[in-house]
């Protein structure tokens, strides 16, 4: 598991003659639960519910690092958008061939991030001295379920009219699709913001195009 795996790397760092000056250790942003309209920053408290307990145990699993004197950051990443993989290459196809919808009432928050600011954010944490604990990997504008459906539809070129209910979410997928699909967290990156990261791709709309190498139309306004 992640936790066992982060707490024997940790462990075997903290017992080097020599250990490294810093580890970033990868989390997400399931710690802060199912949080509606708040926004969480990293000065956000733990949420409720498995992952959050399961988030909680991994950034701990680190813990044997910092106290041996490696600086430790916990990278808390969001939704990674990357045509090569993962979350966005999942949604595809269904948009592809027209069914593709919101997820329930579609009102849940969706905390996305381009995959090369993944890769520029975690730099970031490496090359900056006083970084340490919680980080944020998301960018500055998370959407709405609505919001993402409707602005992949967009991009795709594809209608987004077929929502999909709650109910046959749970039927398919158990208790755990409430807590994966039908919950979210608004999550904003103040501590990458605020120690001076500048995002290669701050609005959903820009990062999709990028990632799917569709072009914007001449005049139209990034989302």
């Amino acid at each position: 598991s992640r936790v066992l795996g982060t707490g024997v790397l940790a462990r075997a760092l903290a017992g080097l003659d020599r250990p490294p000056p810093v580890l970033v250790s990868a989390s997400a942003v399931g710690y802060y639960g199912d949080r509606g309209n708040e926004i969480c920053t990293e000065e956000s408290g733990p949420g409720k519910g498995f992952l959050a307990e399961v988030v909680k145990a991994w950034e701990a699993a680190a813990a044997p690092a910092a106290r041996a004197g490696i600086r430790v950051v916990n990278a808390r990443i969001g939704v990674v958008l990357s045509a090569a993989g993962g979350a966005l290459a999942q949604m595809l196809l269904p948009f592809q061939i027209g069914i593709g919808g919101r997820l329930g009432g579609g009102k849940q928050y969706v905390s996305w991030v381009d995959a090369d600011d993944v890769l520029g954010l975690l730099l970031h944490a490496v090359r900056t001295p006083g970084m340490r604990g919680p980080m944020n990997v998301t960018a500055p504008l998370p959407v709405t379920n609505a919001v993402f459906t409707n602005t992949l539809g967009r991009v795709l070129g594809r209608p987004t009219v077929v929502p999909v209910p709650g109910f046959a979410l749970k039927a398919l997928f158990g208790e755990m699709a409430t807590e994966l699909l039908l919950h979210g967290q608004r999550v904003r990156p103040a501590y990458a913001e605020a120690s001076g990261y500048e995002f290669l791709f701050s609005t959903l709309e820009d990062s999709l195009r990028f990632q799917l190498g569709r072009e914007r139309p001449e005049g139209a306004d990034a989302a």
